[in-house]
């Protein structure tokens, strides 16, 4: 559900529910559902498409776009209420209009379930391209002014506006229905923001921090082998000598070239992602999304590392990226910056990052920062420091770091970082997500609870429910609903 990449959060999700009146039978818990949810599965998802305005804070601008989303009514009932789940960082996925807890909702309430995709990913193309100009209206201030756009219209067209509303989210689109609850809340009853970082940072090194402790809860001397073999690493790319060894070692596509700090910085961060794209989505029951390589685990990782057969702590890290390869059929590792910077900078529609990477970079650069650099002492990465994200603002959009700083001050200004002023909106983490660092895990009032999920990764609570999940996540589940039947009587 998030997009980790130069301090993004990627395949982000949100979910909207519009709920009416209070409901009747206790909750019983997910599994129980299985069949009904088996009617979702087998149900045509179309899409659709809903005229949108580009700027909603000009009243001057008339442009106007098309926006896709889509509907499921498997489990709707007169007078039932309806969920809206609103895309994040990359192309809505009509898999969760098939599967998900948050379908298990719907099928008790009887719901109609809705699908909203965020401006500039996927389909929802608001601009002819790209280009840094147009990108100007990509915000998640005009993301929210789309959910309250399009929540207005759709209520007053399928007679819906009396409903309860509830935003559900997970990741980047967690903050957002948190901040549609804190914004519009005329709009909305009640939100449940999951894994969702709600303080913008220009430097997030406590990312890297939870990487470490989360290899560490697997086995005390992983992350320890890690940072051996990243350090060993990190030396050798001193050395023009070492590089035809280390392009074999890590099948890279032509033979490494260390030109400048950002070329060691960009090799060493991509196998790096290795390891904090595996913790940040570990045992996350993500294949019904289609994702693969979800059988690769902390517990799978920390393996190889431990495996002395392999030989030193650098081979093994080097049989680590090797493995990733395979597992993704990825024939050989590009390890050039310039490559990548190349790619970030075409803006066409048809680019090689316009599934979401020059989207997301640019958001971080303009709202968020949440740059993962090894600033630390207390992780186990070397090399990219935060200086190398920052140069990326200025390398692709023109955005300096005093430019940078000063957005992310404002972000928090507009909505409060861990400061939340409202009411109805629930804040599930897990221990293992790295982005909990920057996430509420305890109660700010009894209307704004924590649900700090132990042992589970991003957005466990929103993938679909299995006999193999812990314990605390199907209570966690539970509880998130419980919640909601309390509230919608309120």
């Amino acid at each position: 559900m998030a997009r980790r990449r130069a301090g993004g959060l990627l395949r982000g999700v949100t979910l909207l529910v519009l709920l009416s009146v209070s409901v009747g039978a206790e909750f019983k818990g997910f599994r129980r559902f299985h069949e009904a949810q088996e009617v979702a599965r087998r149900s045509v998802t179309e899409e659709q498409w809903f005229t949108q305005r580009l700027d909603h804070f000009n009243g001057a601008d008339r442009r106007v776009w098309k926006q896709r989303y889509f509907v499921n009514k498997a489990f709707y009932k007169p007078g039932g209420p309806v969920f809206l789940m609103i895309g994040g960082e990359g192309p809505a996925n009509p898999a969760w209009m098939r599967d998900g807890a948050w379908l298990t909702y719907a099928q008790k309430l009887g719901a109609l379930c809705l699908m909203l995709e965020h401006r500039f990913y996927g389909e929802s193309h608001p601009t002819a391209n790209l280009s840094t100009d147009n990108l100007r209206y990509l915000s998640s201030r005009q993301a929210l002014a789309d959910l309250a756009h399009f929540r207005s219209v759709t209520a007053e067209r399928l007679g819906l506006a009396d409903r309860k509303w509830v935003a559900f989210g997970g990741s980047y689109p967690g903050s957002l229905a948190a901040w549609f609850r804190l914004k519009y809340p005329h709009l909305v009853h009640a939100a449940v923001a999951t894994s969702a970082p709600v303080r913008a940072a220009v430097n997030f090194p406590e990312y890297l921090e939870v990487v470490w402790r989360s290899l560490a809860s697997e086995d005390a001397d992983c992350p320890v082998l890690v940072k051996k073999a990243s350090w060993t690493l990190a030396e050798r790319l001193k050395d023009p000598k070492t590089y035809d060894n280390i392009t074999k070692d890590f099948n890279l596509c032509s033979k490494l070239q260390v030109q400048t700090e950002m070329d060691s910085a960009y090799f060493l961060e991509t196998l790096a992602g290795n390891f904090m794209d595996v913790v940040q989505y570990n045992e996350d029951n993500r294949g019904f999304e289609g994702a693969t390589g979800t059988n690769i685990t902390i517990k799978v990782l920390c393996g190889v590392m431990a495996d002395t057969s392999l030989g030193d702590p650098y081979a093994r890290y080097a049989a680590v990226a090797r493995l990733m390869m395979d597992t993704f059929s990825i024939k050989c590792l590009n390890a050039s910056y310039e490559g990548y910077r190349r790619d970030m900078a075409d803006a066409s529609w048809s680019g090689p990052a316009a599934g979401g990477g020059r989207q997301w970079v640019y958001q971080t650069c303009t709202e968020f920062g949440f740059y993962q650099s090894t600033d630390s002492p207390n992780q186990p990465f070397t090399g990219f420091p935060l200086v190398y994200h920052v140069t990326q603002c200025a390398d692709f959009y023109n955005v300096s770091g005093e430019q940078l700083a000063e957005a992310v001050a404002q972000t928090n200004e507009l909505y409060g970082a861990y400061d939340i002023r409202s009411t109805r909106i629930v804040l599930p983490n897990g221990s293992i997500d790295p982005w909990h660092a920057l996430g509420v895990t305890t109660d700010i009032s009894p209307d704004l609870p924590a649900v700090f999920i132990q042992g589970t990764a991003h957005c466990a609570n929103m993938y679909p429910a299995r006999t193999e999940d812990l314990p605390q996540l199907a209570l966690a589940r539970d509880h998130i609903f419980l919640l909601l039947q309390r509230w919608l009587k309120q």
